[in-house]
């Protein structure tokens, strides 16, 4: 295959590889130096093969690494990263497969630890919780099955996040009332469970 082209990305860290005038693969600038292909005008089927399975996902995999120190991330939007950065799909995947094989990427462990800061943090909804998940791509099956052990009252949950919010105010009056049922609401709450914790509410200043 001849290499009838190169393109260097605009921050200059990737080169898009062209072969026989279409586009072939991407490459990091140290590897595309360090591989010789600025100089090269042609390259095999084998060579480039090896190329994939060894510079490219090793380079993919060492970039993975580092998002996952700055921050936890699901498969899938480890996956999408990688692409963004400049990474053909296949070799994201890879590299992303590679180090699921090895425990640093674990979506079951992302689920317990996105709900328990989301807790910690953002008091939401079971259901609020699933949905914003699966924002994130994280199967659904998996997080129903990993929710289901893990220990969230919604109505429990729901008087936490309401007495953090409107603890200090006296709940009284529709316009007040609106708003502790919109808050709810927003936070992924039923009526009923907001509108049991409004009656908590009016309950105790009685």
């Amino acid at each position: 295959m001849k290499i009838t082209a190169r393109e260097k990305s605009r921050d200059g860290s990737m080169y898009r590889i062209f072969l026989d005038g279409k586009y072939g693969f991407s490459i990091p600038q140290e590897a595309y130096i360090t591989s010789f292909l600025y100089e090269r005008e042609e390259i095999t089927a084998e060579e480039l093969d090896a190329l994939k399975q060894t510079i490219l996902v090793q380079s993919a995999r060492e970039k993975a690494v580092k998002l996952l120190i700055a921050k936890d991330r699901s498969e899938y939007e480890l996956t999408e990263r990688l692409h963004r950065e400049g990474y053909d799909r296949d070799i994201a995947q890879k590299a992303v497969e590679a180090l699921k094989s090895i425990g640093y990427v674990n979506d079951t462990r992302y689920v317990l630890k996105y709900a328990s800061d989301r807790m910690k943090n953002k008091a939401i909804s079971r259901k609020a919780l699933q949905y914003e998940l699966e924002q994130k791509g994280v199967d659904g099956n998996l997080i129903r099955e990993v929710l289901a052990d893990f220990e969230q009252n919604d109505d429990q949950t729901a008087l936490r996040a309401a007495k953090k919010k409107f603890g200090k105010y006296v709940i009284k009056g529709p316009e007040m009332e609106r708003k502790v049922l919109s808050f709810l609401a927003h936070r992924g709450f039923s009526y009923e469970i907001a509108s049991s914790v409004l009656k908590q509410f009016k309950q105790k200043e009685e």
